[in-house]
């Protein structure tokens, strides 16, 4: 999988936790009405091999948005409560999540 064009269940898992933290994130800003301009999250799945098998550690999002109206404090605080709160993250709770978030 790691050169070719099939996708691996790691793969899956960071596109659905990008997704989930994305809606998550959408969800708050149009609780205090604010429309996002764009928004795009990555995330990255660290797997590790170990005497008991493979393992994934850590998750890192990275996101990016444009929103009018908000500041990076608030945004900040979104985006932690975003990342704290959709349903990936938590049934991911054993595994160490990161965040990167800013605006541009």
């Amino acid at each position: 999988f790691e050169h070719g064009k099939e996708t691996n269940p790691e793969e899956l898992l960071a596109a659905a936790h990008a997704g989930c933290f994305t809606m998550a994130l959408t969800a708050l800003l149009a609780r205090r009405q604010l429309a996002p301009t764009k928004i795009h999250t990555t995330a990255a799945v660290h797997i590790e091999q170990s005497a008991g098998g493979f393992t994934i550690p850590r998750i890192d999002l990275r996101t990016r948005a444009r929103i009018p109206g908000l500041d990076a404090t608030s945004f900040a605080a979104l985006a932690a409560d975003a990342k704290q709160n959709c349903p990936v993250s938590k049934a991911l709770a054993s595994v160490e999540i990161t965040l990167d978030a800013a605006l541009e």
